[in-house]
């Protein structure tokens, strides 16, 4: 029986591998042309004394006529017995790669298409990954132009086997892949006599058997906002429903600004009798109980499932900047309906399409696949694509060229929103009556927090213990917070994600905070791999607060290893160990450096207590 689910699919392989061909031909031999097209195609390629050319349906560009070329992506419906369907033409050369990422991002499935004269080639590959990048996970390949090979079974076989191994790479199981001749209309609509050795279903039979891509109704709330409408003494928020369902009376937390409301109202015009939800992919306007400042660019959601809160994550992208992507370079990037600047903070690898494999680059250069690590100017709502795959991609923008496109994720950076936490209503600030310049007066020296921060092996507890000993000898009220000490106790309730990571370091800033404030010096030995946790710290202790680098590269701490951890990381023991399956942010603009893979610990002993003393007049 039909189904009413209207289905889009991208078309997608190397340049002249024959997609709008194969396009053009779907349409007529599916009775969807409309009334005049073919005498208008069949006239046009009489005039340009060439053979009825398929491809003229979709190339509706004069440019592209004249390059023979698909230049943007080209959307055009078409309909089969069981259902509707929107094709989208997506260009192959790698000139309008962009294009073509636009394209392959609103569909629910994807043809890809392979010329059985060349095989797989450079832009085949391309495609085939940016598909998997995407996450689409309908795809089926059309193995096109059997005529030039006679239709022969054998060269069938043998380009299906490189298409298999080459998707396989990628953990893509194709539903079909179908050896076809477009210009011909061979196993097109029906099955072709040409090829009789072919036992499988005709292109339209396969499509029939894609699933679309459901509205995701059952995962977390995610409403982008678009933009705020004011309506006598209303504010109507206006946006979508990405994700989930939202209904009138639930409590939503809107993000960056991690403030709470409640839905008041769902808008509806034209009714006497509002809506009171609306689901995933549906458009919407509504109110809520608090007079909030809400913004373009905010996202909506339940508090439960809220997005990570985090200036800092990777991204997955393809780049088709004429400039090379360098680290240090900024760019505006536009996720969901918001604009934020970010700048390029490390290239963490750069993938060979053709191989799947990843290694160091200086740069990604125009056509490169590479994973980066990008630094926001503002915390940003951000959602993992594995999980969301709508909200969780984005575009990056060059003044007004897009210039890269990609997937993000956070697995491995902590969520920032709890650094956010507000202060419950009826606490109030304790007025001492003993003043910090009493506390130094009768200590001989003011309080501080020593950060240090570092790689695991480092030598920041060695340092931290050796020099809490030449403090306390020189008459300085001194202690030492390390994660021994800390996660014993305080912190025995956690663990070692990302999470809980930035929460053990929240709450030795908070500790640290108040030693500071009772006069003593208090030295911290924690790797605290987060700039952004690092710098919730200075804030906790602010005027106090000296970060302090004990340097030391991956080489030297992993050749020292004094508690095995390296060993053990390297051999997948431990997951998310810093340095080398999990992130280290070094200090932008630490106070010191100490330098422990070039200096003995004396020497670096003598440094750190030299700065100490002078930071805090202790002598």
């Amino acid at each position: 029986m039909p189904d009413h689910r209207s289905l889009s699919f991208v078309v997608v392989g190397h340049v002249d591998h024959g997609k709008s061909t194969l396009i053009g031909r779907l349409l007529h031999d599916t009775d969807s042309l409309p009334a005049g097209k073919l005498e208008e195609i069949k006239a046009v390629s009489e005039r340009r004394g060439m053979p009825l050319e398929w491809s003229f349906v979709l190339d509706a560009f004069q440019a592209e006529r004249d390059q023979a070329i698909t230049i943007d992506s080209t959307q055009i419906r078409f309909a089969t017995e069981l259902r509707d369907y929107v094709i989208i033409d997506a260009p192959g050369h790698r000139e309008f790669l962009r294009n073509m990422l636009s394209g392959a991002a609103l569909a629910d499935a994807a043809l890809l298409v392979v010329d059985g004269a060349e095989g797989v080639q450079e832009q085949t590959r391309r495609h085939a990954y940016l598909l998997h990048l995407l996450g689409l996970k309908e795809v089926a390949v059309v193995v096109n132009k059997m005529d030039l090979v006679d239709y022969a079974a054998d060269r069938f076989y043998e380009v299906e086997r490189d298409v298999l191994a080459y998707l396989s790479g990628l953990g893509v199981t194709p539903r079909a892949i179908v050896p076809i001749c477009a210009r011909e209309g061979d196993n097109l609509a029906s099955r072709s006599p040409n090829m009789p050795w072919y036992e499988g279903e005709s292109l339209v039979q396969v499509l029939d058997r894609f699933a679309p891509r459901r509205a995701p109704v059952e995962a977390p709330l995610r409403v982008t906002v678009q933009d705020i409408y004011r309506q006598d003494d209303q504010r109507i928020i206006v946006g979508r429903v990405e994700s989930g369902l939202m209904r009138t009376g639930d409590t939503v937390v809107f993000s960056p600004a991690n403030e709470l409301a409640r839905i008041r109202s769902i808008e509806a015009w034209g009714t006497e009798n509002p809506p009171v939800e609306v689901r995933a992919g549906q458009p919407v306007g509504f109110t809520i109980d608090e007079r909030l400042f809400v913004e373009r660019g905010d996202v909506a959601s339940h508090q439960a499932n809220a997005p990570v809160l985090t200036n800092v994550f990777l991204c997955r992208l393809f780049w088709f900047g004429r400039t090379p992507l360098t680290v240090g370079s900024s760019y505006t990037m536009k996720l969901g309906t918001k604009r934020a600047r970010v700048t390029v903070e490390a290239i963490e690898k750069v993938i060979n399409t053709d191989t799947l494999d990843g290694g160091q680059a200086e740069e990604v250069k125009r056509g490169g696949v590479a994973e980066v690590v990008l630094r926001a100017q503002m915390l940003l709502a951000v959602d993992s694509h594995h999980d969301f795959p709508t909200t969780g991609r984005c575009v990056l923008v060059d003044g007004f060229d897009t210039v890269g496109g990609g997937v993000l994720s956070t697995e491995d950076y902590p969520d920032q929103r709890q650094g956010l936490r507000q202060v419950p209503a009826n606490i109030f600030t304790v007025d001492h009556k003993v003043t910090a310049d009493a506390r130094a007066a009768r200590n001989g020296h003011r309080g501080a927090v020593i950060w240090l921060t570092g790689l695991s092996g480092s030598g920041k507890s060695t340092l931290a213990m050796e020099t809490e000993r030449k403090l306390m000898a020189a008459g300085i009220q001194v202690y030492v917070l390390d994660g021994d000490n800390v996660r014993a106790g305080l912190n025995a309730d956690l663990g070692f994600s990302p999470d809980d990571r930035a929460e053990n370091i929240r709450r030795v800033s908070e500790v640290a905070a108040l030693f500071a404030d009772a006069g003593m010096v208090v030295v911290t030995a924690f790797i605290s791999p987060y700039r952004a946790d690092r710098d919730r710290a200075r804030e906790a202790a602010a005027g106090v607060f000296h970060e302090i680098h004990v340097k030391a590269d991956l080489a030297t701490c992993e050749a020292r290893d004094p508690k095995g951890l390296y060993r053990k990381a390297r051999a997948g023991e431990i997951p998310e160990f810093t340095g080398i399956s999990a992130p280290y942010e070094e200090p932008e603009k630490s106070e010191l450096v100490v330098d422990t893979a070039n200096s003995n610990l004396e020497n670096c002993v003598r440094q750190l207590v030299s700065y100490i003393l002078a930071a805090t007049n202790g002598s």
